[in-house]
């Protein structure tokens, strides 16, 4: 396993100018937001650190949390399937000509796993997603997820997962092809390489492209997938979940 570089010690150089996180297993402990994590956004927000979640729930739970968290850069939903920002009307990021029959060709795919993996059951959003099909990882082992992915690439769709979905997806849809579309349209001339990324699992990997992204970060928890990431974060923290990133906070604000 390759080296795990803490966060510095003397703040980030350059400072960034947009944290784009992760949202499940990240910003949350044991599946559900803190106190804490409240303050440290709202820490963010007034030293002048905008906060973009990048998360691959579905676009109908997030648009409500784009509303209520004190995230100024807004929300991207389903992996950068679609993009909430903080007003006005939210963004399909990938094309999608006609979302119904969209709709009937992913739960086609999924019926074919099914077929392989007669366990499987849709996740409690899926019903409010629009450019993915989501079903949960519960009891799958790494074989398991392994097969999937060249399965999917078989039936001529992309599969990722998470701490707590599997997706199956339009092929070139991500996280940093939503994030680089998004900051293009609506941050610009901001570039990639002032964007800080936060994640903690394989559906957060495009995110640690030192390529796009030189700045990125993991929670500790990041590590379990180490061996499995072709991208890995450039940083980690100490804590896991939510309490890395206040650690991640508190490292920021030594630059403020």
């Amino acid at each position: 396993m390759g080296e795990v570089q803490p966060l510095p010690s003397h703040g980030f150089s350059p400072r960034p100018q947009l944290l784009a996180t992760d949202m499940d297993g990240t910003l949350t402990r044991e599946g559900k937001f803190t106190p804490a994590l409240l303050q440290g956004l709202e820490q963010l927000q007034a030293a002048g650190l905008p906060v973009m979640i990048v998360t691959g729930r579905s676009a109908g739970w997030v648009n409500g949390l784009a509303h209520y968290l004190p995230v100024a850069a807004g929300a991207m939903a389903e992996n950068g399937g679609i993009y909430f920002p903080p007003n006005g009307p939210p963004e399909p990021l990938v094309e999608i000509p006609d979302l119904v029959a969209h709709r009937q060709l992913l739960h086609k795919a999924f019926s074919q796993l099914q077929w392989r993996w007669p366990q499987l059951h849709d996740s409690d959003d899926n019903r409010f997603r629009l450019t993915d099909w989501t079903f949960d990882i519960g009891g799958l082992t790494q074989a398991d997820l392994d097969e999937m992915a060249l399965l999917c690439q078989s039936l001529g769709w992309g599969f990722t997962y998470s701490t707590v979905q599997c997706h199956l997806f339009t092929l070139g849809q991500s996280k940093a092809a939503g994030l680089q579309r998004v900051i293009e349209r609506y941050f610009a001339p901001l570039s990639t390489t002032e964007v800080m990324t936060l994640g903690d699992s394989p559906n957060d990997e495009s995110l640690f492209n030192p390529a796009l992204f030189p700045q990125s970060v993991g929670v500790a928890n990041i590590v379990d997938y180490w061996p499995r990431l072709t991208h890995r974060p450039t940083y980690v923290t100490q804590a896991a979940e939510v309490a890395g990133f206040l650690e991640l906070v508190a490292a920021l604000e030594q630059k403020f």
